[in-house]
């Protein structure tokens, strides 16, 4: 029995996790000769790690540090040493944390996100990770930094991201670090950036979007994994300790609905598929679609023939914001 942990398990806004056979039933069905996908907002990955299982090319981008490393841990080539890896794994499993010195991360995220103990033992491990870089494949140092990811998500005191944590007594949560299921996938190009910088340069028979739709910026949601896979060690600030302003996406802005205009006018495929929620008439403002459904229709309509399906889904809410009669839509374009 295989317990490496799968890319689906972690928390993450907007995750598509859940919806994944029905919007794979619908591409089957309204698409024909798609051999290469690209997914430009991978997020968690999980669209693409479904894409990768039924076609030949699948592109993965993002714009955080963070989905960049787990990419590439989950698919990205490169050569492993399991033994050494699994010796590295029990070495930091049988830490004893009250041992530990208080480090970065313990001083920084200790007593707010995490256990002050459980805090000292990611900070150890995630600095011991760094002094053994140059013995490590670049496979292997993604490897260990995405299962640090995995295993911190399970104990974070948040209710999924890190926009702030749970006032309140930090149950005491053991870390356990587990590693990854990683394989080298030659089908699977990796990049980290601007979709609508790639949308110039990537050619693929199928693009999925799934942008951000709100004002809340993912680079400040999990600005911990963040600071922690960067390890260049800003001054934080502010009560939920987070370091300057770096990688912040127009479609969380005003400008969302000129930016999705520019990405899909520069797009060369045969297919554009969107997914998109409903959460446009949130009592939040920070809630709030900056894309409205009617918008999303007539710049892809601009470019050819669409279809729009819709599934009842139970939005991934962090926050106390409701959302009633909550719906999933997935516009399905045919380019001209």
């Amino acid at each position: 029995m295989d317990e490496r942990t799968e890319i689906q398990s972690r928390r993450y806004i907007g995750s598509k996790a859940k919806l994944i056979p029905w919007i794979f039933d619908t591409i089957r069905n309204e698409t024909a000769g798609v051999k290469s996908f690209c997914d430009m907002f991978a997020g968690t990955g999980v669209v693409a790690n479904e894409a990768i299982k039924q076609y030949e090319k699948v592109v993965v981008n993002d714009l955080l540090y963070s989905n960049n490393v787990i990419y590439n841990a989950f698919w990205g080539k490169g050569r492993v040493n399991g033994k050494k890896l699994l010796r590295l794994f029990d070495e930091y499993n049988s830490l004893d944390s009250l041992e530990l010195k208080p480090n970065y991360f313990s001083v920084n995220f200790g007593g707010k996100y995490f256990n002050e103990l459980e805090a000292k033992k990611i900070g150890f491990v995630r600095e011991d990770i760094e002094q053994r870089k140059d013995e490590l494949s670049t496979k292997e140092y993604n490897i260990l930094l995405a299962s640090l990811i995995y295993g911190m998500d399970k104990i974070a005191n948040t209710l999924g991201h890190y926009e702030a944590y749970i006032h309140k007594p930090i149950p005491h949560r053991a870390f356990i670090l587990k590693p990854i299921k990683y394989e080298s996938n030659k089908k699977v190009i990796i990049h980290m950036g601007d979709a609508n910088l790639l949308a110039r340069k990537i050619d693929a028979d199928l693009v999925y979007i799934d942008p951000p739709y709100n004002s809340r910026q993912y680079s400040r949601f999990y600005h911990v994994y963040e600071t922690l896979v960067k390890w260049n060690k800003p001054k934080l600030v502010g009560a939920a300790m987070k370091p300057p302003l770096e990688n912040m996406s127009e479609y969380c802005s005003a400008r969302a609905r000129d930016a999705m205009q520019d990405l899909v006018k520069n797009l060369k495929t045969k297919y554009i598929v969107v997914s998109y929620n409903n959460t446009y008439n949130s009592k939040s403002s920070s809630s709030e679609n900056k894309i409205r459904l009617e918008e999303i229709q007539e710049i892809l309509d601009s470019v050819g023939k669409t279809k729009v399906f819709e599934h009842a889904h139970q939005f991934f809410n962090a926050g106390k914001t409701e959302f009633k009669d909550h719906k999933e839509l997935l516009f399905v374009t045919e380019v001209k």
